[in-house]
């Protein structure tokens, strides 16, 4: 009943109100100040043809604009060579290692990258069997850069959970 009555109230004699809205003056343009309003008279009153000056087209400048031709090319600059050079060195491809891609839609992976469960393998690996995996033949068995691996090897660790035994009994116990 309230949504009935302001709607009523609301819409009363709209079609007048839109109306008078619109036929009201625009505004006009904020008044100079009396000292900028001087200055153009007097610019105006020592050169009358000002106003018709630059209203004029001057059809000697406008031939001579049409006869303007631009033909430029950039040069190649040594950026661009470079990211053409690594965009084909990205293109070569190898093959995932081990099982776990099966179920991840893992095609191929680019030269030079490896995947997070291939670096968490390799890094388990190394782990457990350091004199094995050592960072030449992880470098060689995933075709990466040896600095690339000895960093890998030495910033980035896996998660290990070790269980404490309690040393005494009575510090734990069960209700």
């Amino acid at each position: 009943m309230g949504a009935w009555v302001t709607r009523a109230i609301r819409n009363f004699n709209l079609e007048n109100r839109a109306e008078r809205e619109i036929s009201k003056l625009k505004p006009s343009t904020a008044p100079r100040h009396p000292s900028a309003k001087s200055l153009l008279r007097e610019q105006m009153s020592y050169d009358s043809e000002i106003k018709g000056e630059i209203a004029r087209k001057d059809d000697r400048l406008l031939s001579l604009l049409k006869e303007v031709y631009v033909d430029s090319t950039d040069p190649v600059s040594s950026l661009r060579v470079k990211t053409a050079e690594t965009q084909q060195e990205s293109k070569e491809f190898r093959l995932p290692k081990g099982h776990h891609f099966d179920t991840l839609n893992v095609k191929n992976i680019p030269k030079g990258k490896i995947s997070v469960v291939e670096a968490l393998t390799l890094l388990n690996n190394h782990k457990l069997h350091p004199e094995t995996w050592t960072a030449e033949k992880i470098a060689q068995e995933y075709q990466l850069e040896l600095k690339d691996v000895n960093s890998l090897l030495k910033y980035f660790v896996t998660f290990e959970v070790r269980t404490f035994p309690p040393k005494d009994k009575k510090a734990i116990q069960s209700k």
